[in-house]
């Protein structure tokens, strides 16, 4: 596949990755620090595999299905983590995941076929 043909999944793991950095920056700032440390955590991890999912999809790794899958893992992760608050950055978060762990698994699953 072409930069071209995964442009949609990597939009997606762009606002992801954004959304994930700016609930981590977000949430370091509340007050009930403790209630959001698994979310902090996560934020942190999707943030990082989604910015690494961009570079494998633009680079066309071999590893590109392998990576968006666990990228799909990852997200849906931080997004049913997120859904555990009521914050609003939080929120914006799982809306983002889970649009980037859909379009990861779209991706993922037509990579294979043209594989």
């Amino acid at each position: 596949m072409t930069r071209i043909q995964y442009q949609e999944c990597i939009d997606a793991c762009i606002k992801a990755m954004n959304a994930c950095n700016y609930s981590y920056v977000s949430s370091l700032k509340e007050y009930d620090l403790a209630s959001l440390r698994e979310s902090i955590r996560l934020d942190r991890e999707c943030a990082d595999i989604c910015s690494f999912a961009v570079q494998a999809m633009t680079r066309q790794s071999p590893f590109v299905v392998e990576i968006l899958r666990l990228c799909a893992e990852i997200c849906e992760r931080c997004a049913e983590e997120s859904s555990r608050h009521e914050l609003t950055h939080c929120h914006e978060c799982i809306e983002a995941c889970r649009g980037a762990a859909m379009a990861c698994r779209l991706i993922s699953g037509a990579v294979e076929v043209y594989a």
